[in-house]
């Protein structure tokens, strides 16, 4: 191999084990300082093994070592790696990561639930691979969930509880008003209709007319999450998830009309799909 690339591949490595254990360095001291955790506690170790087959590869590419030094070396990091592996390993034992990327890559869902107490909680990310924990899941789980975007900005976590019963904990990461707080239910009043479903919103609750029948429920039994999307329970248990799509846009006035489309999706663990609503009248 040419000496110039092999010098200037070996300064390229060791530039990125630099950074990977800059990473590492900077994580601890946020994570002892404010609680930040790796979105997927995985990465602290898959960075670890990175960071040290780089370091291994520059020395290689840029020192001159003889073939045991090679060997030597090239044994050390074998047995690092596989202690990261290990711990890896064990973590996994202790907690269950569910990471989701959106669909326009802009965003990341993050949930880890502890194995042990069933309690999973739901994390706010930064940048990607950064996050804090927001709030705890009201129910201990099975351990299964169901990830579905019905937007770009709004993830529908569906899981079970301990009681087999079905719950939906909705991610949004937006809004459709001027940045202030708004309550979804009063933004989408008047009747909405797609497929062969509708929603209708009035003073008294929001009714879900669906080939299976006809659910209503009061405004005790609505669940906001966020500004983007509610949650409809009965007997609380997840039935329904109603969120503003990407092109709803919230009327200031509230005689005005509503502007765009709403996504409905069944809370059920089993196959289902998100369906759009649009605007028919009052």
């Amino acid at each position: 191999m040419n000496k110039n690339i092999k010098n200037i591949g070996g300064w390229i490595l060791f530039l990125l084990a630099i950074g990977c254990f800059l990473l590492q360095m900077s994580f601890l001291f946020l994570h002892a300082k404010f609680q930040v955790e790796y979105t997927d506690n995985r990465l602290f170790f898959l960075i670890n093994i990175l960071s040290a087959i780089f370091l291994w590869l520059a020395i290689l590419l840029l020192l001159q070592i003889g073939k045991k030094q090679q060997l030597f070396s090239g044994a050390l990091i074998v047995l690092f790696i596989l202690a990261n592996v290990i711990l890896l390993t064990m973590d996994q034992t202790k907690t269950h990561n569910v990471v989701s990327l959106s669909p326009d890559l802009k965003h990341v869902l993050s949930i880890k639930e502890n194995k042990e107490t069933k309690q999973a909680t739901f994390y706010r990310t930064y940048y990607h691979i950064l996050s804090r924990p927001k709030e705890s899941l009201p129910y201990k789980t099975t351990g299964d969930f169901k990830v579905k975007w019905l937007t770009n900005d709004v993830a529908a976590v569906t899981y079970q509880a301990d009681d087999k019963s079905i719950h939906q904990y909705i991610g949004t990461y937006g809004d459709r008003g001027s940045g202030g707080y708004y309550y979804v239910g009063p933004s989408i009043y008047g009747q909405w209709s797609g497929g062969d479903i509708e929603v209708i919103s009035d003073q008294s609750g929001i009714k879900v007319i669906h080939p299976e029948g006809l659910d209503t429920f009061n405004w005790n039994q609505v669940v906001q999450f966020g500004t983007l999307a509610i949650v409809l329970i009965n007997n609380d248990e997840a039935i329904w998830t109603i969120a503003l799509s990407k092109n709803f846009k919230v009327q200031s006035e509230a005689l005005e009309p509503p502007l765009g489309d709403i996504i409905i999706y069944k809370a059920t663990m089993e196959e289902s799909r998100p369906i759009t609503l649009k605007y028919v009248g009052s």
